[in-house]
C-alpha cells in the first residue's frame, strides 16, 4: 500500500493551479465560518476572470466576500445559505442569492441531489502519523459537504487545531493539497453593554444545575455564559460555542457529569472565537465535533436531559411569532440552526427554548416587541414553536398562553416608553377589559 506521505506530495500543489482546476458551471462550497479556507478563496478571486457562471455556496462569511462585489458579475455568483456582513449588501441588490434551509438538513441534500456539489473547497489541519488530517474548527456540514463533493480542495493550514470527534478526513481523499500558515478568523468578545448584562441575569435565572446548553452566535449567549459561575455540572450540546465556554469549563461548571447522552463530552459542529478557543479545542478528547445532520437534529438534541436552547431574535409579535434574520424584506442573517434547537428543547420532557433580545433597536428609536410584524417579515420561529422571550426587563413565557395573554406579557417585558402605544395597539385589537 502506497505510503501517505507519498500520496500527499503527489498532490501538492500551488493556491493557483489548484483552483484552476474549478470547472466553468459549477457549484463549489466553501468551509463554513472559521473554516473558510481563505488562502484559496483569494486564489478564486484573483483569477475570476477565467471563470464563467461558478456558484459559491456557503453560510456565516467571516472572509472578505469579494466575490459578491459587481465586477464579478458573470464569474461568480453567490448562494448564501446565511447572510453575514460582507454577502448582505449583494443579496439585497440582487447579485446574490439567499436559500432558505435547515442547518442540519443541508447535508443530505448534498448527498441526495437537491443540492449537489461540484467542488468543496476546505480548511483542514496538519495529517497526523496515519495520514489524518482533522476538519479543526469546521466540521458541521463542511465534513459532509467535502464527503459529497465531485472535487475536494484543501488548504492545509498549520494553525488550524487538530479537533477530536467526527472531524477527519485521510489525504487519499484530497484532489489536490495546498499549504498555507496563516490565523484563523478570530470573532472577539468585545464590551458587553448593561442591556445585554441584564439580557444575560435573566436568561441564567432559567438555567437549572445539570442542564445541557445549547448557545446561538453573539453577544447575549456570551452574557448568558458570564452569568453562568454559580451552576453546576453544566453539559453543552451546541451547533457552535465561543471563548465564553471555556472559562466556565476550567472552572469545574461545565462538566457533563449529568448529560444522559454523550456524558462528560461538549457536543459542538462548529467553533467561532479567538485563539484561546482553538488552543483549548486543540486535541483535546472533551471538545467533541460531529457532523450538523446529527448535531443539530432536533430527535437527538430532545434525548438530553434538561436541554436548555438560547438564541437571539430581532423581533416578536404579539402572536408570539419571532423574526430572527430579516429587516423586513432585507435579509439580515439566515435560520441557521435556531428552529433545530428550539424544536429539539420543546421535544425535551424538561427542556426549555430561550429567544433573547434587547427591547428596542436603532439606538432606542423602535420597540422590537411590535403588534404586527411589516409586510415582508421573515417569521423564523412559529408562534406554536415558540417557549421564553427574554429581554432586559424580563421574561415571557408564551407556552400554552392564548394570543391576548402574549401581547399583555410581551407588552410587560417591552421598553417602558414603548408600552403606551403598544397597549394602545393591544386595546385596539382586543378591546377595553373590565
Amino acid at each position: 500500500m502506497q505510503d501517505w506521505r507519498e500520496i500527499y506530495q503527489s498532490k501538492l500543489v500551488s493556491a493557483e493551479e489548484a483552483v484552476s482546476h474549478i470547472p466553468n458551471n459549477s457549484r463549489v462550497l466553501f468551509g463554513h465560518a472559521c473554516g473558510e479556507p481563505t488562502t484559496l478563496v483569494d486564489a478564486m478571486v484573483a483569477n475570476y476572470k477565467q471563470y464563467e457562471n461558478v456558484e459559491i455556496c456557503h453560510w456565516v462569511p467571516m472572509g472578505k466576500g469579494e466575490y459578491c462585489k459587481p465586477e464579478m458579475a458573470g464569474h461568480f455568483r453567490h448562494n448564501a445559505l446565511f447572510a453575514g456582513g460582507a454577502t448582505r449588501a449583494a443579496i439585497a441588490e440582487g447579485r446574490a442569492d439567499f436559500s432558505p434551509t435547515f442547518f442540519h438538513q443541508t447535508p443530505r441534500m448534498f448527498r441526495d441531489g437537491t443540492l449537489p456539489l461540484d467542488v468543496a473547497l476546505i480548511s483542514l489541519s496538519r495529517p497526523n502519523e496515519h495520514g489524518f488530517c482533522s476538519f479543526g474548527v469546521s466540521v458541521c456540514a463542511t465534513k459532509p459537504g467535502a464527503e459529497a463533493a465531485k472535487l475536494v480542495i484543501a488548504e492545509i493550514n498549520d494553525q488550524m487545531p487538530y479537533t477530536m470527534g467526527d472531524s477527519f478526513i485521510h489525504v487519499s481523499k484530497l484532489d489536490y493539497i495546498v499549504e498555507t500558515s496563516h490565523p484563523l478568523p478570530e470573532l472577539g468578545g468585545g464590551r458587553m453593554t448593561e442591556v445585554e448584562e441584564a439580557i444575560g441575569r435573566n436568561c441564567a435565572s432559567l438555567i437549572e444545575d445539570g442542564s445541557t446548553l445549547q448557545l446561538g452566535i453573539g453577544s447575549i449567549p456570551d452574557a448568558v455564559l458570564k452569568n453562568l459561575g454559580d451552576k453546576k455540572d453544566l453539559g453543552i450540546h451546541s451547533e457552535m460555542f465561543s471563548d465564553g465556554v471555556v472559562e466556565l469549563y476550567e472552572k469545574g461548571v461545565i462538566t457533563g457529569a449529568q448529560k444522559s447522552i454523550h456524558k462528560g463530552k461538549i457536543v459542538v459542529g462548529f467553533l467561532m472565537g479567538t485563539k484561546r478557543l482553538y488552543d483549548f479545542a486543540d486535541n483535546n478528547p472533551d471538545v467533541m465535533m460531529l457532523p450538523i445532520d446529527y448535531v443539530n437534529d432536533p430527535v437527538v438534541i430532545a434525548q438530553n436531559s434538561k436541554m436548555v436552547s438560547i438564541n437571539s431574535c430581532l423581533q416578536v409579535d404579539f402572536c408570539g411569532q419571532v423574526n430572527s434574520e430579516s429587516m423586513g424584506i432585507a435579509q439580515f442573517s439566515g435560520i441557521g440552526g435556531q428552529l433545530d434547537y428550539v424544536r429539539g428543547a420543546t421535544m425535551c420532557p424538561d427542556g426549555k427554548s430561550i429567544l433573547a433580545m434587547p427591547s428596542t433597536a436603532k439606538k432606542g428609536t423602535i420597540s422590537r416587541i411590535v403588534p404586527v410584524f411589516e409586510p415582508g417579515t421573515t417569521v423564523t420561529t412559529t408562534r406554536t414553536d415558540v417557549h421564553y422571550i427574554v429581554t432586559e426587563y424580563g421574561v415571557a413565557n408564551l407556552r400554552g398562553k392564548c394570543v391576548r395573554e402574549r401581547a399583555k406579557m410581551l407588552i410587560n417585558i417591552a421598553h417602558p416608553k414603548f408600552r403606551d402605544e403598544l397597549w394602545a395597539a393591544y386595546y385596539e385589537r382586543f378591546g377595553k377589559e373590565d
